[in-house]
């Protein structure tokens, strides 16, 4: 029984350690920026749709071009605030969510990889303990558990 390595890029120690220390600081500096919402709190907050989006868009744009017509109940400083704040914010969301997903994805590679090998061991388990070597039949019957009748040991759904 084979299988294949699909992922054979891994971190070294040193890329690893780079990545902790940039989360690490990543985090201090946006910790005084987060935000902790109720599930309420989501709700009552969360309304700005991308329909709403595009209202606010127009009023900056109405705002910044035409600055006769705005209210002047608006705290328009601290409406640019708010507005360079989203910017930044989805902007920095949009790149952590994009490594995230490929971050996960080439997690589920190495998932992968590693049950396939899993499964390779297993196998080699199995035919060395019908050997009667009771190291092999000790493994054996120790990973058996993990395989239940009327299963196929060969799935390839994530571990």
């Amino acid at each position: 029984m084979s299988f294949a390595n699909y992922n054979s890029q891994h971190f070294t120690e040193e890329e690893f350690a780079r990545i902790q220390d940039a989360l690490n600081t990543l985090k201090q500096v946006c910790e005084k920026y987060l935000v902790n919402l109720s599930a309420d709190e989501r709700q009552k907050y969360g309304r700005v749709n991308e329909q709403n989006k595009l209202l606010v868009n127009k009023v900056y744009d109405y705002h910044k071009h035409q600055a006769e017509l705005q209210a002047p109940e608006v705290n328009w400083e601290e409406f640019d605030k708010d507005y360079i704040s989203r910017q930044r914010l989805e902007s920095i969301t949009n790149l952590l969510e994009r490594i995230s997903i490929g971050l996960y994805n080439a997690k589920i590679m190495h998932d992968h990889d590693n049950y396939q090998a899993a499964l390779t061991d297993y196998a080699y388990a199995s035919y060395k303990a019908g050997t009667l070597d009771p190291n092999f039949e000790k493994k054996y019957k120790d990973l058996k558990q993990f395989f239940t009748k009327g299963k196929t040991k060969n799935t390839n759904k994530e571990s």
